[in-house]
């Protein structure tokens, strides 16, 4: 089906990219069974979980390129490329399934939600159902928690950089006033300053004329 897609140059190599790291994510799972360290599965495991998430993101982005792409294709082009992102999401939650069995076999019963659904383009309501069918009820129950507490603490920074922004713009404020009625009273300072000197000036200038009249009267006088 892929093959018979119409696909703009960017959905193709998109395309191209989710197919390659399908190969690779067989290829891994293949090799994981011929591995007998436990260790060395778990460094497995971490490789495929990084080709998985690539794969997620690449959805993603082939998904935007769709709904940029629907308003120039033909109804049944649409179609066909919305059936076959929804195949791969499909193909990449086998993964997510194949992954979980790995990992609980290893005895690691903190698996990670895998969430593929979610941030894909809104909605993906169909996507996070098939995520889900694949989790125990008390996996669900604690990955909603998990995602309850991580949302309650996302708030609670968010309250504190707005309840910081609020007490650094109060101070900053307070600091101004403070300059501007320093610069006030400098002003002012100055103004007096230069008053007093103008009169110092006059001043002086008052007695020098008094002194010469003075001078010139005593010395008719002696004459």
């Amino acid at each position: 089906m892929a093959t018979d897609l119409q696909m703009s140059p960017q959905l193709e190599q998109i395309h191209g990219e989710i197919r390659d790291n399908f190969r690779a994510l067989s290829n891994g799972f293949q090799k994981l069974d011929k591995i007998k360290d436990s260790n060395r599965q778990t460094k497995q495991l971490e490789e495929l979980t990084g080709r998985m998430r690539e794969c997620k993101r690449l959805i993603k982005e082939m998904d935007r390129e769709i709904k940029d792409e629907e308003a120039r294709n033909p109804p049944e082009v649409n179609k066909q490329l919305n059936d076959e992102k929804q195949s791969m999401i499909k193909e990449l939650n086998s993964y997510v399934a194949l992954r979980k069995t790995y990992m609980n076999s290893l005895g690691n019963k903190k698996v990670e939600l895998f969430d593929m659904g979610a941030g894909v383009s809104e909605p993906t309501a169909d996507e996070n159902v098939q995520v889900a069918s694949s989790m125990s009820n008390q996996e669900l129950i604690d990955a909603g928690k998990k995602t309850m507490d991580e949302t309650d603490q996302a708030i609670k920074r968010s309250q504190m950089v707005v309840e910081q922004t609020i007490e650094v713009g109060t101070q900053t404020a307070t600091t101004l006033k403070g300059q501007t009625d320093q610069m006030g009273r400098i002003v002012n300072e100055l103004d007096t300053i230069q008053f007093s000197i103008k009169k110092a000036s006059q001043l002086v200038k008052e007695i020098g004329r008094q002194v010469s009249c003075y001078l010139c009267k005593h010395q008719n006088i002696s004459e």
